[in-house]
């Protein structure tokens, strides 16, 4: 079954959608691009609980069950995502060296781009080799709101 909901936080309204008992995706906005069914299922209210902890503060990390659908090399920069700590940064080099394919910088940039599972998957931790802001699904503004709620809470909860 695939079901998606929608709820509002901080930074606006947020859709989270579950597939087969495993979040699939979470983006911004309220359009509902994948024509799933409008459900509040439990693990659907989970993430969102667990989100709004996130924007609270009160959560350095995500413990639920994620579905990903996407290629092998997409699947293995999403999974190196998972890996940057709340409150630090890496490089789309660094991913790519971290997957054993440096040389594919760009492709991790795409690849980031094409994250289904926003905030708990961190794409909005990887930026520019000089540590600039780079292309982000919410804007910039957004990947600045989330870098610096997360240096807060990473001082909170070291």
């Amino acid at each position: 079954m695939k079901s998606i909901w929608y709820y509002d936080y901080p930074v606006g309204v947020i859709a989270i959608a579950e597939t087969d008992g495993a979040i699939s995706n979470v983006f911004f906005g309220d359009d509902n691009r994948m024509g799933l069914e409008m459900a509040q299922t439990p693990l659907i209210q989970k993430a969102a609980a667990q989100l709004r902890e996130y924007f609270a503060g009160q959560r350095t990390d995500f413990t639920l069950p994620l579905s990903f659908s996407g290629t092998e090399f997409q699947q293995s920069v999403w999974q190196a995502l998972q890996t940057i700590a709340l409150g630090e940064t890496r490089s789309y080099k660094e991913i790519a060296l971290q997957i054993g394919k440096p040389k594919a910088v760009r492709a991790v940039g795409m690849a980031n781009k094409r994250n289904p599972i926003s905030i708990i998957v961190p794409c909005h931790r990887v930026v520019g080799h000089d540590g600039s802001l780079t292309g982000y699904a919410g804007g910039l503004s957004m990947k600045q709101y989330l870098l610096e709620l997360e240096q807060k809470t990473s001082v909170v909860h070291p």
